[in-house]
C-alpha cells in the first residue's frame, strides 16, 4: 500500500483511533535481544535479519552455492532420505506480554512498511513506535478471544495430523517443523532444527492456499536469505528441497471448504428459509467469502493474489447448490488499512448492502485462512457480525477455517508426496515464478508503502500504520 510520506506521519499521530486496527498485536520487552529460544546465540538481531531482505541483493538473487548445480543433491539418488516438512505461517501473540513484541515485528518487515531510501535506516524507530502506540488495544481484541492467537496450537496440530496421515497412508516417515514468520518459532529456528536432525530431503509448505507478496512471498525471503548465507549446509550438493508455493486450486482442498460451508447451508431452519425469502429477495440462502485484502498497487505489480482467489471461490461455487437450487455467492476483501486502494469490493461495504438487499441467511467464509487466529475469531465473529445484525442479516452463519479437517489434512499429506515425486522448485524459483521482487522495482522516492496484507486482523478502518518484526527474550 502507498501513502505519502506526510499521510504516514499523520497516520502514526492516529494510529490509536481506529476501532479495527487492534486486530494485529503482541507484547514483549523492549530490549534488542540476540539470543533466540533456548538461549542460542544468533549472529545478528531479529531486527537486523528484518530489515536485510533485498531480492536485488547479490547475495541472495544469484543464490551462491558452493560447487556446481550438476552435483546437486536429486532426491531420485538418495539411498535413504530423512524427509522434513517445513510448515511455514504468520505466527501470533500466546499471551497479553507478546502483543508488543508481535507487533514490532509486523512493522520492522520491509515487505510490510517500505519507506524512501533515505528514510529505511528509521524503519526500526518507525516499528517501536507503531507497536508501542497499538498494543494496549490490541491486547483488548486478543482479551476478547481468550488472551491471544490459537494460531500455533492448531499449525502444531496440523503438522502432527499431516505426518501421521503421509506415515498411515505412504508410508513416507517424515518429521515437521513450524516456521513462523512474526512470532515464535520463528522459520530461523525451525531451520536449526530441521539441521540438527540430519534432514536431506525438505518440502518447504507455506500455508496459505493462495500466494501473495506479502505472506508466502514474505516467508521465503526470509529462507532465501538463510539459504544464501549458509549454502554450505543449505545448498543443493546438501540438501534437497522443494516448494509447494500456492495450492488453491487442489481438489482435496476445494472439497474441504465446500463440505464445511455445506455444512453450515444445511443448518438453515425452514423457518429460517421462509424469512429469507421474499418479493425483494427470492434466494433464501447467502455465502460470502471474505478474503484477506491487499493494496491494489500489488495485483498491479505482479501479485498473483486476486486471481487465485477468483479461481479458488469459483472452484469452491462449483460444489455448491447454485442460485437454482437457492444459494447465492459473493467475494470480498477484508482488513484493509490506511487512505490508498485495496482490492474491492470491501466486506465491510457489502454486508451493509446484502442488508438493503434483503438478505436474511448468510454464510461467511474465511477464504485465505486455514486454521482460526484473530481475524477470523474477532474480525469475522465479532466486528463482521455484529455490522451484518445492524444491517438486518439475522441469522449470521460462519463456516470455519480449516483446522484439522480431515480430508485437509489428508490433503497436506497428498501435497507432501507429490512434491517429492515432482520436478522440484526451488525457493529462488518460486519467488522469480510470483514475481516477489516486482515491488522491489517500484520507485518510491518520497512516498512510503504499507501493507498489511496476509496478517491477522490489522482491522478495516483506514487509520492504520502497517506490519514489522522484532525477537525478544521470551519469559
Amino acid at each position: 500500500m502507498i501513502l505519502r510520506w506526510s499521510s504516514f506521519v499523520s497516520t502514526l499521530l492516529l494510529i490509536d483511533s481506529s476501532p479495527f486496527c487492534h486486530h494485529y498485536a503482541s507484547g514483549f520487552s523492549l530490549q534488542p535481544s540476540s539470543v533466540g529460544i533456548g538461549g542460542t546465540s544468533h549472529s545478528r538481531t531479529k531486527i537486523e535479519a528484518a530489515t536485510a531482505l533485498n531480492l536485488d541483493n547479490d547475495s541472495i538473487s544469484s543464490t551462491p552455492w558452493n560447487g556446481s548445480n550438476d552435483e546437486a543433491v536429486s532426491l531420485a539418488d538418495m539411498k535413504d532420505p530423512k524427509v522434513g516438512v517445513l510448515l511455514l505461517n504468520l505466527g501470533g501473540p500466546e499471551t497479553g506480554k507478546d502483543v508488543e513484541g508481535f507487533l514490532y515485528n509486523l512493522f520492522a518487515d520491509p515487505d510490510i512498511i517500505r519507506l524512501p531510501p533515505l528514510l529505511s535506516p528509521l524503519q526500526n524507530l518507525v516499528a517501536l513506535l507503531i507497536s508501542k502506540r497499538r498494543a494496549p488495544k490490541s491486547r483488548i481484541a486478543y482479551d476478547s478471544i481468550g488472551g491471544g492467537s490459537p494460531i500455533l496450537q492448531y499449525t502444531r496440530a496440523q503438522a502432527d495430523l499431516m505426518v501421521k496421515s503421509l506415515s498411515d497412508r505412504y508410508g513416507i516417515e517424515a518429521k515437521s517443523y513450524i516456521g513462523m514468520r512474526y512470532w515464535y518459532p520463528f522459520t530461523e529456528e525451525a531451520l536449526d532444527e530441521i539441521r540438527a536432525d540430519g534432514i536431506n530431503a525438505l518440502v518447504i509448505l507455506p500455508l496459505y492456499p493462495q500466494f501473495s507478496i506479502s505472506t508466502s512471498g514474505s516467508s521465503l525471503r526470509v529462507l532465501q536469505e538463510e539459504f544464501a548465507k549458509r549454502s554450505d549446509l543449505y545448498g543443493p550438493q546438501k540438501m534437497f528441497h522443494t516448494v509447494i508455493p500456492s495450492w488453491y486450486d487442489r481438489p482435496g482442498y476445494v472439497k474441504s471448504v465446500a463440505n464445511l460451508i455445506q455444512n453450515e447451508l444445511d443448518s438453515f431452519s425452514p423457518e429460517e428459509i421462509q424469512e429469507g425469502t421474499s418479493e425483494k429477495q427470492p434466494i433464501p440462502k447467502h455465502i460470502l467469502f471474505s478474503a484477506h485484502g491487499v493494496p491494489a498497487s500489488y495485483i498491479e505489480a505482479g501479485d498473483p493474489y486476486k486471481a487465485q482467489i477468483v479461481d479458488c471461490v469459483e472452484r469452491i461455487k462449483a460444489l455448491l447448490p447454485s442460485e437454482e437450487d437457492g444459494v447465492k455467492v459473493h467475494l470480498s476483501f477484508q482488513s484493509r488499512v490506511g487512505p490508498v486502494e485495496w482490492l474491492r469490493p470491501y466486506t465491510d461495504d457489502v454486508l451493509p448492502s446484502l442488508g438493503e438487499q434483503g438478505v436474511k441467511n448468510l454464510v461467511v467464509v474465511p477464504i485465505s485462512f486455514v486454521s482460526e487466529h484473530i481475524e477470523t475469531l474477532e474480525e469475522i465473529d465479532i466486528e463482521y457480525r455484529e455490522l451484518a445484525e445492524e444491517s438486518g442479516i439475522t441469522n449470521w452463519r460462519r463456516s470455519p477455517a480449516l483446522n484439522t479437517d480431515a480430508t485437509f489434512i489428508d490433503d497436506m499429506a497428498d501435497m507432501v508426496a507429490d512434491a517429492l515425486n515432482e520436478p522440484s522448485l526451488s525457493v529462488t524459483e518460486a519467488c522469480v515464478a510470483n514475481n516477489v521482487d516486482n515491488l522491489e522495482l517500484e520507485s518510491i522516492s518520497n512516498q512510503m508503502e504499507i501493507s498489511s496484507a496476509g496478517v491477522g486482523g490489522v482491522g478495516y478502518d483506514d487509520d492504520l500504520a502497517g506490519k514489522a518484526r522484532r525477537k525478544t527474550s521470551k519469559r
